[in-house]
C-alpha cells in the first residue's frame, strides 16, 4: 500500500510505507502529545541545569537527513539525558555516568536508514573507537580509555535482544552488563517519538528497574523538544526548553 505525497508519518506508518529517511510533522507530534503514558509518582526535584545534556555534532552522522531524522542528532541528545537519569537512579559514578552518556549520544550515528538498519551499532562503536578523542572533547568530557571500550561494546550491542548476542558481544557484556542494561534502557525511552504505539516502550524487554516517573518525563521530552524543534528551535535550545518546562514545577 503507498501512501499519499504529504501525509504524516503517523499515515506513512499505517500504510506500511515509511520512507527510509524519516522526519517529525505537526500531526504525528498531536498525535505523540496527546497520547501520553498514565500519570505516575512525581519524580524527585531535577534542575535542569544539573542535568547532563550531550549534544552530538551534525558531521557525526552519515548524512544531513540522518543528523536531522528520527536516530538523529535530537534522539542522540534526548537518550543522552535519559541515561543520566537512570544513571542517578541506579548509583553509578560520575565516569561511569559520563562513558554511559557519552555512548548515548553517538549510539546511532552511523546509520544509513531510519529502518532496523542491521550492524547500525557495530559500525557506531568502531566509528567512537576510532574517533573518541575528538568526540569527547566536541562534548566537553573526558573518559579513561577502559571506559572508552566498555562505552564502545555497549554501544555495538544496543539494537540487538539479549538473546542474539554472540560469544564475543556475551564476554564484552559480563565486564560492564550496567552500561548495556543502562544504554538499552535509555534508547528504549525514548521511542516515544515514534508514529505508531505498538513502537513505543517496553519494559518488559529491559534487565533493569525503570522509576515509574521516568516514562511520563520521557514522553513529555519528546513532545516539549520536538514541538520546539517544529517551531524553529536548535536541538541544544530545543532540549533546554524541554528541561526547563519539565522541571519547573
Amino acid at each position: 500500500m503507498t501512501a499519499r505525497p504529504g501525509t504524516s508519518l503517523r499515515e506513512r506508518a499505517a500504510a506500511r510505507a515509511l520512507p527510509d529517511h524519516q522526519m517529525m510533522d505537526a500531526p504525528t507530534l498531536d498525535w505523540i502529545a496527546g497520547n501520553p503514558p498514565p500519570p505516575a509518582a512525581e519524580p524527585p526535584f531535577l534542575a535542569a541545569d544539573d542535568i547532563l545534556l550531550l549534544v552530538p555534532d551534525p558531521g557525526w552522522f552519515t548524512g544531513r537527513d540522518q543528523a536531522e531524522g528520527l536516530h538523529g542528532i535530537s534522539h542522540g541528545a534526548r537518550t543522552s539525558v535519559l541515561a543520566f537519569l537512570l544513571a542517578r537512579a541506579h548509583g553509578l559514578d560520575e565516569p561511569h555516568t559520563v562513558a554511559l552518556c557519552t555512548a548515548a549520544a553517538v549510539h546511532d550515528c552511523r546509520r544509513h536508514d531510519d529502518r532496523t538498519d542491521p550492524g547500525h551499532g557495530q559500525r557506531a562503536a568502531a566509528w567512537f573507537t576510532e574517533h573518541a578523542e575528538p568526540v569527547l572533547t566536541a562534548l566537553g568530557h573526558n573518559i579513561p580509555a577502559a571506559l572508552r571500550a566498555e562505552a564502545a561494546a555497549a554501544i555495538a550491542v544496543h539494537s540487538l535482544p539479549y538473546d542474539a548476542f554472540g560469544p564475543d558481544q556475551q564476554t564484552a557484556y559480563q565486564r560492564a552488563p550496567h552500561l548495556t542494561d543502562l544504554l538499552k534502557a535509555a534508547d528504549c525511552l525514548d521511542r516515544y517519538r515514534l508514529p505508531l504505539d505498538p513502537w513505543w516502550p517496553d519494559l518488559a524487554h529491559l534487565r533493569i528497574t525503570v522509576p515509574t516517573w521516568l516514562p511520563p518525563f520521557a514522553h513529555g521530552l519528546v513532545a516539549h523538544s520536538e514541538r520546539a524543534r517544529l517551531d524553529g528551535c536548535g536541538h541544544r535550545d530545543a532540549l533546554t526548553h524541554a528541561l526547563t518546562t519539565l522541571t519547573t514545577r
